[in-house]
């Protein structure tokens, strides 16, 4: 059993991970980066974000063809190679995890695969090939997240989870999609333009909850018309039989049972917090099975170090790439902290939804006292231009200072965005901030200086909802 001396420990290599590794060398510090996977990148990289985009990028193509013949452009109808498809994306996957794999080389960080496990305050346990041992003075837990299970779903190859759908096993003539959030739309999304029948169930009232309900509508608009959306629904029961999965309903508009040929489970994901060695030195976990930090991100054991999807917050790689820097940085002795006004959140569905900050309905339940400025992009000459207008774009804004609190946009490149809100959030501007900024025309951007507009009562292409 071979051993390791290190200053710092890094368990999990996606986002986070990495980004923390890196950032501990780039300080000067001796790293080592434990991963289970062959491949570094996490989640994310090898079976989240970055293939699932990849495939929503083929469906956009898809969409766009069919859409041109509204312009007076016509295309045949699109030939699909599932094999050329998957190729693609595998071939994308390459080439990220090689890069950040030469990043990690290229500042000599020790990386060893394998399941890595705390015996002691200072020491790991890696086993894989071999078992090796790590002695660090710093550890950074950065162990990611797995998708949440049915106890009722039946072990079958057709019943799927999000990294089942994203290896494109086959395109089945009817999906039953269980959940009806970011993963489950954008999935639905996905296997919808390559040709299966879509049924979304979802036991809340709205699709993609966390969003407000009027920013998420234009994207329920468009569904509606290729999608069965069953919301206030619950699945009581799943049984495999020959012929597909017989799923059983509770809901008023729902069927007491139907046949599909898989079903997608995506409900959410749980913290990887079990199993990792954290209860053999006392680092506290919450009853959701999350690492309590503190700013700096230290646990309860100051020299070890949480982020990502294992502490609170939402469970986004743009969150965890934050935390690694900011525990790296507090590792070498620098002032950094982790507390972002706003984290946005993106769905990349078509329309896409982003939002970032308060909702309204979180503004209600804290009494916030709040003007809204609402647009619907049919008042956007670049959205007329372009055959986008089934979208809005929403800010909420302090009553008395008129400092922005949150936005919402519904629409084409909502995730692009968003970040022009987000800004304007960690620097604390106004409403009057924002309409006195030029805003190019015409624009897709413009119509968030609109929704600021509105509110700060200097309008002109909508009635503006009061004068000052």
């Amino acid at each position: 059993m071979s051993c390791i001396n290190v200053d710092v420990v890094v368990l999990g290599g996606g986002p986070g991970g990495y980004t923390a590794a890196f950032r501990a060398a780039d300080l000067g510090f001796s790293v080592c980066l434990v991963e289970k996977r062959e491949t570094l990148g996490g989640v994310c990289v090898n079976v989240g974000c970055i293939p699932s985009k990849t495939l929503l990028h083929a469906a956009l193509l898809i969409e766009h063809s069919k859409h041109g013949a509204s312009m007076g452009i016509s295309f045949t109808e699109p030939t699909i190679d599932i094999d050329a498809l998957r190729s693609h994306k595998e071939s994308t996957i390459s080439e990220l995890t090689k890069g950040i794999s030469n990043l990690c080389s290229a500042r000599k960080v020790i990386r060893v695969q394998g399941e890595g496990k705390f015996i002691g305050e200072n020491t790991l346990s890696v086993v894989g090939d071999e078992e090796q041992r790590i002695e660090f003075q710093h550890a950074i837990v950065a162990t990611g997240s797995h998708s949440v299970t049915l106890p009722i779903a039946p072990e079958d190859p057709r019943v799927w989870d999000s990294t089942d759908a994203l290896s494109l096993p086959n395109i089945p003539g009817n999906l039953l999609i269980v959940g009806g959030g970011i993963i489950g739309l954008e999935m639905a999304q996905v296997y919808s333009s390559l040709g299966s029948k879509i049924t979304i169930v979802e036991a809340l009232e709205q699709v993609i909850p966390a969003a407000d309900k009027d920013v998420v509508q234009p994207l329920v608009k468009a569904t509606k018309k290729t999608y069965q959306l069953l919301t206030k629904t619950k699945v009581t029961d799943m049984e495999a039989q020959p012929d597909g999965i017989v799923v059983s309903f509770e809901g008023k508009k729902s069927p007491d049972s139907a046949t599909y040929d898989a079903v997608l489970v995506a409900v959410g994901r749980r913290p990887n917090t079990s199993g990792i060695g954290l209860e053999n030195i006392g680092v506290a976990i919450n009853e959701q099975g999350l690492i309590e930090v503190n700013e700096a991100m230290q646990t309860s054991l100051p020299h070890i170090y949480a982020i990502g999807d294992v502490v609170k917050g939402p469970m986004l790689a743009h969150k965890a790439t934050h935390e690694g820097k900011v525990a790296s940085e507090v590792i070498a002795g620098m002032d950094s902290t982790f507390h972002p006004a706003a984290i946005p959140s993106v769905a990349y569905t078509s329309p896409e939804v982003a939002w970032v900050g308060l909702t309204e309905k979180e503004a209600k339940a804290q009494g916030v006292d709040y003007e809204v400025g609402k647009v619907p992009w049919i008042v956007s000459g670049r959205a007329q231009s372009v055959g986008a207008t089934n979208g809005v774009t929403k800010a909420l804004f302090d009553k008395e200072s008129g400092t922005l609190l949150g936005a919402g946009i519904c629409g084409e490149n909502a995730g692009e965005l968003i970040h022009e809100a987000s800004a304007i959030l960690e620097l604390g501007g106004r409403a009057k901030d924002i309409a006195h900024t030029v805003h190019a025309h015409p624009t897709l951007a413009e119509t968030f200086a609109f929704a600021a507009e509105l509110v700060e009562g200097s309008m002109t292409d909508m009635l503006p909802s009061r004068r000052r």
